[in-house]
């Protein structure tokens, strides 16, 4: 599975704008095949700081993802709202049972 951590800090007077541009690419993007999970958060102690997180069955997934036109529409729409580039991670993770539970 592939993890994404992202985020994006809006310029000021852009955050609503930005949120509502994010939530659609968010809706959009749970529906592609391979998309394990896609949420938005907005930042509580940095209100103009949007973090994405994302899971994807893997690599290929996310590169068809990337490759989607509406993909590189919204990133390249949300750059107009931001005032510096977005911080992107990724993960190469595999799940782990959680201590004291059952497997």
């Amino acid at each position: 599975m592939i993890i994404i951590l992202a985020s994006v800090v809006a310029a000021a007077g852009r955050i609503d704008e930005a949120l509502a541009l994010s939530q659609e690419h968010v809706e959009r993007s749970r529906a592609e095949p391979g998309c394990l999970a896609h949420a938005v958060h907005r930042d509580t102690e940095d209100p103009h700081r949007l973090v994405f997180v994302e899971q994807w069955q893997d690599m290929a997934a996310l590169q068809a993802h990337f490759a989607v036109p509406a993909s590189r529409e919204f990133a390249k729409a949300l750059s107009t709202m931001t005032t510096q580039p977005p911080e992107l991670s990724l993960f190469d993770a595999s799940p782990v049972p959680m201590p004291g539970r059952p497997a």
